[in-house]
């Protein structure tokens, strides 16, 4: 009987528990999370700021008592570290706990930005569940929150906080809202159309400080603009944030959020013979340079057949199809077998919805020089399409719903559209045309929403 440990539970880590478990009836299982909760998605704290679910309403399962039906050993402590030759890893709490197997599935941490005050309370990040319940006591309707960052979990969060009836504004030290998502056309509607739905947006612009103390001369100049005396100066609400930014203005703010962006949570690997970059490098069986050691999900840099590099993919999906091939060569391994189950893609793929604006973003989004773009901001619609040679390799679209699939087939086909490269190129919004005329023809999709490759 071999024991599997996973290092983490978030989706990646109940999903490889789950197929280990159901391989593998009679193996030890042992799944490890650093906070006090049930398993949960993070994906769903929106969701619980908006009202929508409660806190049960965020677990990754529903029943009570699925994880101890199934015999998988759930412990809530934080992996200090891994012993790789010694098949071992030391948490937290004093334990050192042996595997056969090991997966690292430890996902992603918010990034923390060297700005003072950062440890003022009142400034939280929006990751775990304690922070939700700390956002949900601050957030009341009227309240007025400043958000730092507008990429794409920021965007997330905007809306969840706007919902929540605040006075919200959202500064992004970018030159435009989700600059690692879309390009500065698409980006600037976004950040058009936040301001339309009373979100004030400051872009290019980064925090320099937060104090609960006011800048010199503060409360005089707002006194001076308001047209009030000179006395008029502290008789304000008590205790609020004073957050200053660099374009020389400060804003007052209950609440703080800082959602600046993430990195894979590998830190506890640093002492380790793991080999690790931006995220934890693996094979396309999800294995690392050590053998029985695998990674899956956000914290882990996967080798992606179809662009030959090793790629970090921060979306759900990707982390339980990762998990799933992870937990089968983890079986493979323990049984002395050869590692079969090979993982053929990373998919580059986001979709956003903000404040009611559908955006979306495929593969190498901001290509190589060659492409055709067509904006109607009068609309509010916009697309750009990249190409290499005449493969469709990436592609943006803002308030352009139609035919996403056939966009993500082409690009995730890499199908060769001969002439219809140039029909593209002189209207970018001929894409199901292109997708029926052209990836049907060469086999490689049956539907033009149907993501699966043929057999």
């Amino acid at each position: 009987m071999s024991h599997h440990v996973i290092l983490g539970a978030g989706p990646a880590g109940v999903i490889a528990a789950e197929s280990l478990r159901k391989f593998a009836p009679a193996d030890r299982i042992t799944l490890i999370g650093d906070e006090p909760e049930a398993p949960y998605s993070r994906m769903a704290i929106p969701y619980l700021l908006i009202g929508n679910i409660d806190e049960a309403g965020t677990h990754l399962r529903k029943s009570a008592t699925h994880f101890t039906d199934h015999r998988i050993d759930v412990l809530h402590a934080r992996a200090n570290g891994v012993d790789a030759a010694a098949k071992t890893v030391q948490l937290s709490d004093g334990q050192t706990i042996s595997f056969d197997t090991l997966l690292i599935a430890t996902g992603s941490r918010p990034v923390h930005p060297p700005i003072k005050g950062m440890d003022e309370s009142g400034v939280h990040t929006c990751w775990t569940m304690d922070d939700a319940r700390q956002i949900l006591a601050l957030a009341k309707p009227g309240a007025r929150v400043l958000q730092m960052g507008a990429g794409f979990i920021g965007c997330i969060i905007l809306e969840a906080l706007a919902s929540r009836g605040v006075d919200l504004t959202v500064v992004e030290m970018g030159d435009r809202m989700v600059p690692r998502m879309m390009g500065p056309a698409a980006g600037g509607m976004i950040k058009s159309w936040c301001q339309t739905k009373g979100v004030q947006v400051f872009t290019g612009i980064q925090v320099q400080g937060i104090s609960r103390q006011a800048p010199q001369g503060f409360f005089a100049s707002m006194a001076s603009a308001l047209g009030l005396g000179a006395d008029a100066t502290g008789s304000s609400k008590q205790g609020p944030l004073y957050v200053q930014l660099s374009n020389g203005k400060t804003v007052e703010a209950d609440l703080v959020i800082s959602a600046t962006g993430v990195k894979p949570c590998i830190d506890f690997l640093s002492n380790s013979a793991i080999a690790c970059k931006t995220g934890v490098l693996t094979d396309a069986h999800l294995q690392t340079n050590v053998a029985g050691i695998f990674a899956a999900g956000d914290c882990a840099e996967a080798f992606d057949h179809a662009s030959g590099a090793h790629v970090v993919s921060a979306i759900q999906p990707t982390a339980a199809e990762e998990a799933r091939l992870a937990a089968l060569n983890m079986l493979s391994h323990s049984r002395a077998q050869t590692l079969k189950a090979n993982l053929k893609q990373v998919p580059q793929i986001n979709v956003l919805d903000t404040l009611g604006l559908i955006s979306s973003s495929f593969g190498d989004w901001a290509g190589k020089g060659d492409h055709a773009e067509l904006t109607d901001e009068h609309a509010g619609k916009h697309i750009s399409l990249q190409f290499e040679g005449d493969v469709l390799i990436g592609c943006n679209a803002v308030g352009w719903t139609d035919h996403v699939g056939a966009m993500r087939g082409l690009v995730d086909g890499k199908v060769h559209l001969g002439e219809w490269k140039h029909t593209l190129k002189q209207d970018p919004t001929k894409i199901m045309e292109a997708y029926l005329a052209c990836a049907q023809g060469q086999g490689h999709w049956s539907g033009a929403n149907d993501t699966r490759r043929r057999a």
